[in-house]
């Protein structure tokens, strides 16, 4: 393992990634290694710890590739000692392909036919550049496969051609060519203009590979897999060519003839299509990473939305025809009665019995789906809290339905609520949401919430384990209550994982609520590593031990109950007195296995033991005059709420059933690289209205009032 260089790739200490590795090796989870180790790895944060693990995985996938290529050419009995220095020698999978690439099987090529007719040597004099005369060498090597002395240069041209395709040097340095110059074309294919009218733009288009934004190159890329567009990567041909000539022209002007004419030949048909492969795969590779990164951060930001907390909850999922489903929620989330009402064909009943729900339940919020008939659903529902004194405490919420449809229609919804037709299953979702957004839509793949740009064209693979490390990141964040959580939730706890999730579900449903954490060490097949490092992550609310409650460790309790007895307090009091907590000196506990850093994070922690990292929850209203696009006129001011973030810009619902855009030149009036310097998720805006267009439903919007 090349630790050097990951430390240089990551910017990060040499000790600090050895550290780091070790405990990803023994097991450890990356939310338990930034919350719970940061001696170890000197402070270092999730996202660093998370570039080090990928770097990790480069190199263990780089260490595979390099047994795989020395086992190959070890069974051809080519492998050198000196060969073996060599690919022992290097680092990255592009440098071992160059070096294998001689090696490697391959199809009949040109160039193995010409060996077999024997012509290597004609080669191998042609390209030493000390053939004064190439053709009359040639004819030594006419025979009933080689007619012609023509056809004996050409057949030594293609093994030049090969040799100069498989020279480490001459890819390398096409690769800088590439690097430097390399240019993204596309064009529209015949007769396919009107299919692809949306891919206007790059019908007759070409910029810099380097400079191409990942919006635009992933744009292109879906439309040469539709069949629209013919793409191509290309650097100076001539530039190329100049360069190959320096490293392999030499001797006699006849031979600088024939390996002028078998370095044109290797590039055009072998190292050119080659190269472009890789620089295609790396543009494709950097463009998705960009877009991976845009959508965790929106899904971070989603998960980590305000949470309503543990109210009772009547939630409605609009409709006009078939009426709205309204279901009732406890403040733990559960179903207590469902019913559907029909306010735009029966307002009177309609009221009569949202009334008596409210009345019924002692309901302390409301919470109406922003789909079809939202705005008026809410309206009506406003109607009823605004003629009843009694109502006016509770609130009421416009709730984004993305993504309940595909939970409603879920494995996991019919385990849930087999007996319940899927618009009830959708109506639970959307009062849960809001009671807590995290809960709720850990159940949904998170590709099908809406919040990422080009999401189907990156690679999958990818985009999964990204967008589960940020789920994983946002659970653990907040922490879970063990007694109320569901598998869904706790499969992504630290160590835990679908199996043990489900045990520890199996386990309190048939003993009961867990009183300490200690008892996780009873759930069938949940052992010591597990516990170590699920533990600090789930919280028991009244349990035996108050820190129970809080992200302090169980193998910090024994620093704790030092702590309170130092002090002359138990540890309840240590919690809720901050004059007990202020006598304590964390320096006066620094160990060998405890330093400052988890002193402070423990300190922190007996001051608001189990708070929760999310903001609180307010109202908003959309502007009432506005509720279809052709309400709106250019210069309209209107409140508006963030619903998507992409590289070029933001989208935002301003309550038309249609969102627009705020590009990213009109966010601020200044500079803006990162529309996330300005806006976040379900972030409350103002913006102006500066086009409107129906024919192409688009709506554009700015923040420069």
């Amino acid at each position: 393992m090349n630790y050097t260089l990951i430390a240089q790739q990551a910017s990060i200490a040499e000790k600090q990634v050895r550290s780091t590795i070790q405990l990803f090796e023994e097991g450890a989870t990356l939310p338990f290694i930034a919350r719970y180790r940061k001696e170890a790895t000197g402070g270092l944060d999730e996202v660093q710890i998370g570039a080090i693990r990928e770097l990790w995985q480069k190199q263990l996938d780089v260490e595979k590739r390099r047994e795989a290529i020395l086992k190959s050419i070890e069974e051809q009995g080519k492998l050198t000692p000196e060969l073996r220095r060599k690919i022992e020698g290097v680092f990255t999978l592009t440098e071992l392909e160059d070096i294998y690439l001689p090696y490697k099987q391959k199809r009949k090529t040109r160039a193995i036919a010409a060996i077999e007719k024997g012509l290597e040597p004609l080669a191998q004099a042609i390209f030493s550049g000390k053939e004064n005369d190439p053709e009359g060498r040639a004819g030594a090597f006419l025979n009933d496969q080689v007619g012609t002395v023509a056809d004996a240069l050409q057949g030594a041209r293609d093994i030049m051609a090969e040799w100069i395709n498989e020279n480490q040097d001459a890819r390398a340095r096409v690769r800088q060519v590439f690097q430097r110059g390399a240019v993204i074309t596309s064009r529209v294919k015949k007769k396919k203009e009107e299919e692809g009218v949306k891919y206007r733009d790059y019908f007759d288009f070409s910029e810099p590979l380097s400079r191409i934004p990942s919006h635009r190159l992933l744009a292109i890329r879906r439309g040469e897999e539709e069949g629209i567009l013919n793409v191509d990567i290309s650097p100076d041909e001539d530039q190329a060519l100049e360069t190959l000539d320096r490293l392999f022209l030499r001797g006699s002007s006849l031979c600088k003839d024939q390996i002028e004419a078998a370095i044109s030949d290797s590039y055009k048909r072998l190292l050119k299509p080659s190269i472009e492969t890789e620089f295609s795969n790396l543009s494709k590779e950097k463009a998705d990473v960009a877009a991976i990164q845009v959508f965790t951060e929106n899904l971070r930001q989603l998960l980590l939305a305000a949470p309503l907390g543990q109210k009772n909850v009547l939630a409605i999922d609009p409709g006009y025809r078939t009426g709205c489903k309204v279901v009732v929620l406890d403040h733990q989330g559960n179903l207590l009665t469902d019913q559907v009402i029909y306010p735009f064909d029966r307002p009177a009943d309609a009221q009569a019995r949202v009334t008596e729900l409210i009345r019924k339940f002692k309901i302390e919020a409301i919470a109406v789906g922003n789909g079809t008939a939202g705005r008026e659903t809410e309206d009506f529902v406003k109607k009823i809290l605004d003629t009843s004194g009694d109502y006016k405490e509770i609130g009421l919420f416009l709730v984004s339905e993305q993504g309940a449809s595909i939970y409603s229609a879920s494995e996991v919804a019919r385990e849930e609520f087999p007996d319940k037709d899927v618009t009830v299953r959708g109506s639970v979702s959307i009062g849960r949401r809001l009671m807590d957004p995290l809960a709720e839509l850990v159940k949904i793949d998170p590709k099908s919430i809406g919040v990422g740009q080009y999401q189907h064209d990156v690679d999958q693979n990818s985009l999964r384990n990204a967008l589960d490390t940020v789920v994983e990141s946002c659970v653990n964040s907040v922490g879970v209550n063990l007694n109320t959580a569901s598998k869904h939730l706790l499969r992504y706890i630290s160590g835990l994982g679908p199996a043990l999730a489900q045990n520890i579900v199996d386990f309190r449903a048939k003993n009961g609520n867990f009183k300490s954490r200690q008892q996780l060490l009873k759930v069938p097949r949940l052992g010591a590593k597990a516990f170590e490092q699920a533990a600090g992550f789930l919280r028991i609310e009244n349990g035996v031990n108050p820190l129970d409650n809080s992200a302090v460790h169980p193998e910090r309790y024994s620093l704790v109950e030092q702590m309170a007895k130092d002090a002359g307090s138990s540890i309840k009091d240590l919690i809720g007195k901050p004059e007990i907590r202020k006598q304590i000196r964390p320096e006066q506990y620094v160990s060998d296995t405890v330093g400052l850093p988890t002193l402070k994070d423990i300190l922190a922690e007996l001051e608001k033991p189990a708070r929760d990292p999310r903001d609180q929850i307010r109202k908003f209203e959309f502007d009432k005059s506005v509720r279809k696009p052709e309400d709106l006129k250019v210069g309209m001011v209107l409140p508006g709420i963030v619903t998507n973030i992409t590289a070029f810009g933001a989208f935002v619902d301003v309550g038309v059933k249609q969102d627009g855009l705020v590009h990213v030149s009109q966010m601020a009036d200044r500079f803006i690289k990162d529309p996330n310097e300005i806006v976040k998720l379900q972030q409350v805006v103002q913006v102006k209205v500066t086009e409107v267009d129906l024919s192409r439903k688009r709506i554009a919007l700015s923040m420069k009032l």
